[in-house]
């Protein structure tokens, strides 16, 4: 079977990651890229393999696309991803899939009208560490959910957001939460299940940007259950992403996909035990790794998403994260915005 042919729009850091993850697969291959910078995208291209276009409507044009990654900014996705899809391409639209529900909800419409795959980068799901705790809770080993928390506390110098002119405004970024954080909203509903509401405070604390760079929300669930999520780049000098998720049966807990503590009530594992690391999983790092620096990522979590898009595609289904997915990310992260500014609680549409 002939490999399928992957676009990479935008060559910045996450660029990288994507090229690394599609070289991994054998159903995969690079075959162009595009950026604004041609002289970045040529070198892109030099180390990563692949044809450097002039354009993106030129990368589109190629019959041997089949998907394209979008790499832009943030407050590009959907507009990328609307020329994509017009163009039949399948998509692998970096997380969030935009900036507003408005753009979400075009991207994700016209997606499902030209009957085009789309997911939504959000490698987390498929670490070792997430699949067992997911398992745990379909199964009820945790009872029933009464506590979810997500925790980001990263680390970003000044001169990260003064790196580019999108970084760490409303239009093409978003804050902490948004651009940092949002992986673990989405693990935080996969796990915990729909929000009801959102009571929450952003704040600017040590970054001269226009958006937070420090936020802090109560949740919420429609099952009744309440968390809470923490999401900065101002926390030097950056910490493990973590998720406690507790139930009236026992407690997991999750530190950069590794599922480092499961305590159970029935004894199962003694409920002074520590942390108990589930078999198989990755090892912690040794630093700080993407919490201080944005380009230390594994990539097995990339190549693990794009394998199911690809699948998906063979299959005729949908990606196990798909643009509704991403989307509900979105409206959580929204509503967090909202209710700092209006200083209210904000109930979710959906």
């Amino acid at each position: 079977m002939t490999p399928r042919g992957f676009g990479i729009v935008g060559t910045g850091i996450i660029a990288a990651m994507h090229a690394d993850a599609i070289a991994t697969l054998p159903g995969a291959r690079l075959v162009a890229v595009t950026d604004v910078d041609a002289d970045a995208a040529a070198v892109f291209a030099a180390s990563r393999g692949g044809t450097a276009e002039r354009d993106l409507d030129a990368l589109l044009a190629r019959g041997d696309v089949d998907v394209v990654c979008v790499c832009v900014p943030s407050g590009l996705h959907a507009e990328v991803g609307m020329q994509a899809v017009k163009a039949g391409k399948h998509l692998a639209v970096e997380k969030p899939v935009d900036v507003t529900l408005e753009a979400a909800d075009r991207l994700i419409g016209a997606a499902r009208m030209a009957g085009v795959a789309l997911t939504v980068i959000s490698q987390h799901r498929f670490d070792p560490g997430l699949i067992e705790a997911k398992r745990l809770i379909d199964e009820g080993a945790l009872g029933r959910l009464v506590l979810g928390e997500a925790r980001t506390k990263w680390y970003r110098g000044q001169s990260y957001y003064d790196s580019a002119g999108w970084r760490g405004t409303w239009a093409m970024d978003g804050g902490s939460l948004l651009n940092q954080g949002v992986h673990y909203v989405d693990l935080l509903r996969w796990l915990m299940g729909p929000v009801a509401e959102v009571t929450a405070v952003c704040t600017t604390q040590a970054h001269q940007i226009e958006v937070e760079d420090t936020s802090l929300a109560i949740v919420r669930f429609t099952s009744g259950a309440v968390g809470t999520i923490v999401s900065s780049t101002a926390v030097f000098p950056g910490f493990p992403q973590r998720l406690e998720i507790t139930g009236t049966g026992g407690t997991v807990i999750i530190e950069d996909g590794r599922l480092v503590s499961r305590v159970f009530g029935d004894g199962a594992q003694a409920a002074d035990g520590g942390p108990q690391p589930t078999d198989g999983g990755p090892q912690p790092e040794t630093g700080p790794g993407a919490a201080a620096d944005p380009a230390a990522l594994d990539v097995s979590g990339h190549a693990a998403q794009l394998a199911d898009l690809l699948a998906a595609i063979d299959e005729g289904r949908p990606p196990a994260v798909d643009g509704e997915a991403g989307r509900a990310a979105l409206e959580i992260v929204c509503a967090v915005y909202e209710s700092s500014r209006s200083g209210r609680t904000v109930r979710l549409r959906s």
